[in-house]
């Protein structure tokens, strides 16, 4: 079974989003919150609450896992990046704190349930704190105002007729895209709230996956589940010749270096295929395969140019349902990718996300945050040899698929299986015991 169609199949009555029983289910779960991390709230209304619980700051271990993908998949890579001696005067620009330090959050900000199943993609707006998409299965785009006072929901596209698998936001902010298990693509106006365009998959098939080209906004690359990896034309709600290209399986993620030009592409078959993009046509050229884990499949891919300030080296971020995060090197112009760590969180069976934290900083080690399948955040070192999990959030009580940070840290979003998105606060003055990093 896929794991779009298993997702699909998993969502039930309980979670319909007016149901008494849903109600009945939230207001329990404040309780049990509060009852665990001694929090005084009001349980009336989770939509308008804003409640402070703590994160786990103890350092877990690194979970168990039950299936993982051989080593004779992956092409070893060892040595980490470690910050030279000169960087230790500019250290002093963030604060001189830990990495552990830095991500150790104060608890919730916010919690929204404006969806009756679950959040398929997050995504913060660009350079923007505030806003803040959601995708859902229940056939629903949401944006959030996360820093008003209170938070609340600014408009729900409503517009698809099944699942929501995929949305983002154009360089500017002015637009959001979404696909769809109806297979269609929409194109969203955020500040009239409407839809501008409608376009339907050229092989009427589901749409699993969508991003616009960052070096041309004018253009969105979408993947369906037969295999196509499609270029549309917004403004004309067009197909390009030359815009398509054929992969196996199911199109789950797809990823953009920052010119456009580099694309990845991940399946539900464990495979990454890069792709040469011509800006002015649209035209797809396809470059390198790499097989992750066969038949274990790659649900999020994400792009950085580098890893802190002195390693500045492309990488990519891989979640694979084998159990496993990937971190990968990109190695030259054909986007071909070199395994440089690999960590292992719950991961089997739901379209789990990750994302690279975005503060560059001359502070030893980097970060990324993952969600998982046993409920809860992940936050993990990728320098760090020995237990890089830095912290764990658990508020969720179900699978965590999506997750967000906002430009500046301030914010991470995080929503699960049941549709809850959960903003998490972070401060620079937290601080974690010294024994507990060691």
């Amino acid at each position: 079974m896929s794991v779009v169609a298993g997702i699909h199949k998993r969502r039930v009555y309980l979670f319909k989003q007016e149901s008494p029983i849903r109600k009945q289910y939230l207001k329990i779960r404040s309780q049990l919150l509060q009852q665990r991390y001694g929090v005084s709230c009001d349980q009336s209304s989770i939509h308008s609450r804003s409640i402070s619980v703590r994160s786990s700051s103890r350092i877990s271990e690194s979970p168990e896992i039950s299936r993982f993908p051989s080593e004779n998949n992956f092409v070893s890579e060892h040595g980490a990046l470690v910050p030279t001696k000169q960087a230790e005067a500019s250290r002093a620009i963030v604060g001189g704190t830990t990495i552990a330090e830095n991500y150790a959050f104060v608890g919730v900000h916010h919690i929204f349930d404006q969806h009756s199943a679950g959040v398929t993609m997050l995504k913060f707006a660009n350079n923007d704190r505030s806003r803040l998409c959601c995708a859902s299965f229940d056939g629903t785009v949401s944006i959030c105002n996360v820093t008003a006072n209170p938070p609340h929901v600014e408009v729900v596209f409503k517009g698809h007729k099944k699942g929501v698998t995929g949305c983002d936001w154009s360089v500017s902010n002015d637009l959001v895209v979404s696909c769809s298990q109806d297979s269609t693509l929409c194109l969203w106006d955020v500040t009239s709230k409407k839809c501008l365009r409608v376009v339907k998959d050229q092989m009427g098939a589901e749409m699993l996956s969508c991003l616009f080209q960052p070096g041309n906004n004018n253009m969105v690359i979408a993947g369906n589940s037969r295999g196509m990896v499609q270029v549309l034309n917004v403004s004309t709600g067009i197909y390009p010749r030359g815009g398509s290209s054929k992969l196996e399986g199911m199109v789950l993620a797809l990823a953009c270096d920052a010119s456009g030009q580099l694309l990845w592409a991940g399946n539900n078959k464990g495979t990454i295929v890069s792709f040469l993009f011509d800006l002015e046509t649209g035209r797809l050229s396809k470059l390198r395969r790499l097989t992750v884990a066969e038949n274990c499949p790659i649900t999020c891919i994400s792009w950085r140019a580098w890893i802190s300030r002195e390693a500045r080296d492309p990488t990519l971020l891989v979640n694979c349902a084998a159990n496993v995060v990937c971190l990968f090197r990109v190695m030259d112009k054909e986007g071909s990718l070199q395994l440089k760590r690999n960590f292992p969180i719950h991961h089997k069976s739901y379209l789990v996300r990750s994302t690279f934290c975005p503060i560059m900083s001359f502070r030893q080690g980097a970060c990324v945050v993952t969600g998982s399948e046993d409920s809860c955040v992940y936050f993990l070192d990728i320098e760090r040899q020995e237990k890089p999990c830095l912290n764990k959030l658990q508020g969720h009580a179900c699978p965590v698929l999506g997750v967000s940070f906002n430009y500046d840290e301030s914010l991470l979003a995080t929503g699960d299986y049941q549709g809850l998105v959960i903003i998490w606060k972070r401060e620079k003055s937290a601080t974690v015991s010294a024994q507990q990093n060691t």
